[in-house]
């Protein structure tokens, strides 16, 4: 499920993000920031995580440096390690 909802995210970046001037106002950009969100939190929370950062994305923001949160493990994960 992770791989069809980021095939998009990667065809933006290929395909129009070169085409377009750069006017990210953070860092990583928010294509970046959506791949590597639903990489580590999952489709759901990390989906949410990138439409918590595009409603960020506003000329009255400063913008700046802004990572993907880390992810939460859950108790019995980290205790089989």
């Amino acid at each position: 499920m992770r791989k069809l909802v980021q095939a998009p995210i990667r065809f933006y970046q290929y395909a129009i993000s070169p085409m377009m001037a750069s006017h990210c106002r953070f860092y990583p950009t928010c294509s970046c920031y959506a791949l590597e969100a639903i990489e580590s939190h999952g489709v759901l929370r990390g989906g949410w995580l990138t439409v918590r950062r595009l409603g960020r994305c506003h000329p009255w923001h400063p913008g700046g440096y802004d990572p993907v949160p880390p992810a939460k493990h859950s108790r019995s994960s980290s205790m089989a390690e």
